[in-house]
């Protein structure tokens, strides 16, 4: 049933008898209220269709697949310092190396590397007439070839009559490189001339009378193994040969074969095997009363087992002599011990060598020397200790002393002949010769900048059974020189030599010495461009006019210089 509000009204007046009361009619119009609102709601328009929009921000997505992603986390900082122990020989030469950080640095392109060779010409001239001249050239790319040629000449004459000398040495070497092979080589010619001027020259001698020239010519060949072997041997094979002859006085064939081989057995233990065969004929000429033909053999073989940790060293083993034929069993036993944490190591052996006195090397010790009558070879037993090592970052230093036993040393003995005349020196072996040796020798190297070396060996010689004195040796010898870049361009240099008097023989038996000397040098290089250099040498600047053989007084103050050239 729909009532509106009007038949609500008339209803309750009509029909007062029914809701009698006021309350009744509040009631009554609630209700009507009610159903008129559902009447408004009843009555909406139904024929058109009805539609429903729905508005969202939310869109529906399909999840990724889940996967285990690693990432890394920061290192904790470690503030522990690890020093591991880390040890360098010490150098007993002319550097100490020491670790240094790597720093990469540009590459200065050298043309010259492209050409494969390296020239030089150096020129000088000084007092005394002293011409100088030397050259040199290297060739090869220093992978499979490489060879160098070498030459110097220099002469001087000096204030004394026949105070001559000169000098030619011309030698040039090289290596061809295999995989597995170095082949190495080289020739050699070597002349050095002396006049015999230590007489009175109240005398009168020819130039040819006191004429003494060496010639030497020289060839070595060789091979040695660049990598280890399948076997672990290591081998260096070589041969060397000298034709050596004296101004028409004598000539000597000197041939000498050496063979090292070393095996490493494991860590610690080396197997080292050393074999050197000398041999030597020497015959003279025009020598009265008599001419004398000899020939000289020495063959040693040196066996050793080495056992090497990083605090201790030994060499142990023996070696078999046969001097000529005669055999001789040396010993062949030293080693090395570093003390822990210490900058040093303490070295000590019992060592045995043979000495082959042919006269080429007899010559060299005393160019003076008349042609021998006999070759009687020198053998050494030397028992010494020592101490080596490194002190700070440049400062390296050695030490060693030891008792020499020596047979058949070669004394020189001045031949007092004539009183007038002594100028000539012959050789007396002495059959047993003790000398207490003691050697030092420090130095200082900073980088290539700046190098200072000095040495010190004193040698006590006592017990001669043939002589009275060891005649012609030096007991104390001194020894020092400067290596100095004071500027990039500017080298300056500086060597000294000092030593005190040897004994000498006069005629009637008269026992002298010498009054030793003193030679210092000095020296410089200017560079005035990259291929042009200047230098002057200044040499015996205390004008020390000293003998090192007796009558044989040397030059004075003399200067010498000139230019280099590098191309």
């Amino acid at each position: 049933m729909n009532i509106n509000i009007k038949q609500a009204k008339h209803y309750m007046i009509q029909k007062n008898s029914i809701f009698p009361t006021r309350k009744a009619v509040q009631y009554i119009m609630l209700f009507a209220g009610c159903f008129a609102a559902m009447n408004v709601h009843a009555q909406r328009d139904t024929t058109k269709k009805q539609t429903i929009d729905i508005t969202s921000a939310y869109k529906p997505v399909l999840r990724n697949a889940v996967k285990i992603n690693f990432s890394a986390s920061q290192l904790i900082t470690d503030t522990a310092k690890l020093v591991g122990p880390y040890s360098i020989p010490a150098q007993n030469l002319f550097y100490t190396y020491q670790p240094v950080s790597l720093k990469p640095l540009a590459l200065d392109h050298d043309p010259l590397l492209n050409l494969g060779s390296r020239y030089f010409v150096k020129l000088g001239f000084g007092n005394f007439t002293t011409p100088y001249v030397s050259a040199g050239a290297g060739f090869g790319d220093g992978k499979q070839f490489i060879a160098n040629a070498y030459a110097d000449y220099i002469s001087s004459k000096g204030n004394i009559k026949y105070q001559d000398y000169s000098k030619i040495n011309i030698k040039a070497a090289g290596s061809y490189f295999t995989p597995k092979l170095e082949i190495y080589g080289g020739l050699g010619f070597e002349q050095n001339e002396y006049k015999r001027y230590g007489y009175n020259h109240a005398l009168v001698y020819s130039k040819a009378a006191v004429l003494q020239r060496f010639d030497d010519i020289s060839f070595k060949a060789g091979v040695r193994n660049k990598a280890i072997n399948e076997s672990g041997i290591n081998y260096n094979p070589s041969l060397e040969l000298h034709q050596f002859t004296s101004a028409q006085k004598l000539s000597e064939t000197s041939i000498k074969v050496e063979l090292p081989i070393d095996k490493t057995i494991n860590d610690v233990f080396t197997f080292k095997l050393s074999g050197k065969l000398e041999y030597a004929a020497y015959s003279s000429k025009n020598v009265l009363p008599a001419n004398y033909s000899i020939s000289n053999t020495v063959f040693q073989l040196a066996p050793e087992l080495v056992y090497a940790k990083p605090l201790f060293s030994i060499h142990a083993g023996v070696t078999p002599a046969w001097d000529n034929t005669k055999l001789n069993v040396l010993p062949n036993i030293y080693g090395e011990v570093k003390l822990k944490d210490k900058p040093f190591l303490i070295q000590g052996g019992f060592v045995g060598r043979y000495i082959q006195n042919s006269y080429r090397h007899l010559s060299s010790i005393n160019p003076y020397l008349l042609p021998v009558r006999s070759q009687k070879n020198t053998k050494e037993i030397e028992l010494f200790g020592g101490i080596k090592g490194s002190l700070a970052k440049h400062f390296n230093f050695s030490a060693k002393a030891g008792i020499i036993r020596i047979s058949d040393m070669p004394l020189f003995i001045n031949d007092t002949t004539n009183a007038l005349d002594t100028k000539d020196f012959f050789v007396s072996n002495d059959s047993r010769v003790n000398d207490l040796r003691i050697h030092g020798d420090v130095s200082y190297v900073n980088q290539d900048k700046l190098t200072i070396t000095g040495g010190l060996t004193f040698n006590g010689y006592s017990g001669m059974q043939n002589n009275a004195r060891a005649w012609g040796t030096v007991p104390l010898e001194m020894e020092a020189s400067v290596r100095w870049w004071a500027f990039k361009q500017i080298l300056l240099k500086a060597d000294f030599k000092a030593f005190s008097g040897g004994p000498y023989l006069q005629k009637g038996n008269i026992d002298k010495s010498t009054g030793g000397g003193a030679d210092l040098n000095a020296g410089m290089e200017f560079a005035l461009t990259k291929k042009i250099s200047a230098w002057m040498d200044v040499n015996n600047i205390l004008n020390n006019k000293y003998e090192r053989w007796h009558s044989y007084e040397v030059y004075g103050l003399n200067l010498l210089g000139g230019v280099l050239i590098k191309f």
